[in-house]
């Protein structure tokens, strides 16, 4: 017989939110891993001791990992989704007859709270991670991503414009007078946008670029770094996009080394892309012993052809015999170069002066003054080790941004500014490594990881014992 179904909502129902959430639903199980009663005093700085209440701090980071976990990245559709599902009330602790906080507090929140305290969310879940065996922390795997701002390029203007405009509206403040605002004269030739010369006033923070093939945008540029063994953040950070990789890498290492060393690891070695190469960067990395691997640059030349180098002389000697000697330095935003030049006189009646001599008639080669690191890299990277380097990097730190991108709303910041958008990207990161630590299951090694341990711990302490209570006897 065909059933049919009548509904009638009822004045009173006996619920309990709790019974209606399966015992594997994600956030029930990241509710039961994560602590995060440490806000209550870690942002009790930025809070009164009377007025009004504000939202509970641990509501409210709940709330932005909802966001992220649920590919979310307007605050009002963090609240409208939230509302809805109970499982996310179960794991903020709401009831379905409680009302959610309004979604302007939320932004409020966000820029009340300092980068630390995001900084500090982050810290406490890459330590669960290293604790569940997740990092190894040798090696780390960085790369970059444009991520949009919330900014057009329509908005921007040239700098000096937008200063006259600074200038007059304090100009207004000051007489405290009612004046029709009026337009500032354009200049009547058209001018190339370009960071140096225009700027948006939307958001000042972001900077214009351009990856090959895509469309030119106001962006800011992430980068991360992602532990080799199972793909977990150790890091990442916003930059301003008109920042090159190489210029970013030593502070993301700094911040890399800083957050493994407080967890009881070392880093080690580094993977990254040819444009994360430049002298700076090369000379950092060695200072601090870590090995890089990192391909040389298009300009970068291990031989020269018909040229042989004389490191006594400090000279290159051509297939003619001839000298060029070092004549004085040049200097760009990356490298510092030395500059080889032969003399008219040498190059006067040479039989190869059309192809090899310039218009002035010399010949001139240039070396970084980091060639001999260059040259280092380039010996690496033609290993069988460097060559697997290479290949880990694309697999491991690849698919963590394509997936920061695309499933944890890091496409675009909705936020201004680069403290804000930093604070954007380090959720988006949390919500990440949250996803690694509830979704990994321990393996048996790892369960039995900490007993290995403390047995090997003993066994060295015995045999520590037996050879100080023997050695004089041996002897």
């Amino acid at each position: 017989m065909q059933g049919k179904k009548f509904y009638q909502e009822k004045l009173f129902i006996q619920f309990q939110l709790s019974d209606y959430i399966p015992q594997d639903n994600f956030y029930k199980k990241l509710k039961d891993i994560i602590d995060f009663d440490f806000l209550y005093t870690l942002t009790s700085k930025y809070y009164g001791s009377q007025g009004q209440k504000s939202i509970d701090p641990v509501v409210f980071m709940k709330l932005m990992l909802v966001g992220y976990l649920e590919n979310l990245n307007s605050d009002r559709r963090i609240i409208s989704t939230s509302r809805m599902r109970m499982d996310i009330l179960y794991f903020i602790g709401y009831d379905l007859d409680e009302e959610l906080p309004w979604h302007s507090t939320l932004s409020r929140t966000r820029q009340l709270y300092g980068e630390e305290v995001f900084t500090s969310i982050f810290k406490c879940i890459l330590k669960q991670c290293v604790e569940r065996g997740l990092v190894s922390g040798k090696k780390q795997a960085v790369d970059s991503v444009f991520v949009k701002a919330n900014a057009s390029l329509t908005s921007m203007v040239e700098k000096e414009v937008l200063d006259d405009a600074l200038v007059y509206t304090q100009e207004l403040i000051n007489n405290e007078e009612e004046v029709p605002i009026r337009k500032l004269p354009l200049k009547d030739r058209k001018v190339k946008r370009s960071n140096k010369t225009h700027i948006s006033p939307a958001d000042p923070d972001s900077r214009m670029s351009v990856k090959p093939g895509k469309v030119t945008r106001l962006n800011y540029l992430a980068q991360v770094s992602v532990d080799t063994r199972k793909h977990v953040i150790t890091h990442i950070q916003a930059f301003q996009s008109d920042k090159g990789d190489a210029y970013c890498l030593p502070e993301l290492v700094h911040h890399v080394h800083n957050n493994l060393k407080e967890t009881g690891l070392q880093l080690r070695e580094i993977l990254a892309d040819n444009g994360y190469s430049s002298g700076k960067a090369l000379k950092f990395l060695s200072e601090n012993n870590i090995i890089a691997y990192i391909p040389n640059s298009g300009k970068y030349k291990f031989n020269r052809d018909g040229f042989t180098y004389d490191k006594s002389n400090d000279s290159y000697i051509c297939s003619q015999g001839k000298l060029l000697t070092f004549r004085h330095f040049r200097t760009d935003s990356h490298n510092t170069y030395k500059i080889y030049k032969t003399s008219v006189k040498d190059c006067k009646n040479c039989p190869l002066k059309g192809n090899c001599a310039n218009s002035v008639g010399v010949k001139a080669l240039e070396d970084t003054i980091s060639k001999h690191l260059y040259d280092e890299m380039h010996l690496r990277m033609k290993t069988l080790k460097g060559i697997k380097m290479r290949k880990l990097r694309s697999s491991t730190v690849e698919p963590v941004i394509g997936t920061l991108v695309n499933f944890t709303a890091m496409s675009k910041v909705l936020t201004k500014g680069i403290k804000l958008a930093n604070k954007c990207m380090v959720m988006a990161a949390v919500a990440y490594n949250l996803k690694k630590l509830v979704l990994t299951n321990k393996t048996p090694l790892q369960k039995l990881r900490p007993k290995i341990i403390t047995y090997l711990k003993g066994i060295t302490d015995f045999l520590r014992e037996w050879l100080f209570n023997h050695t004089a006897y041996i002897l």
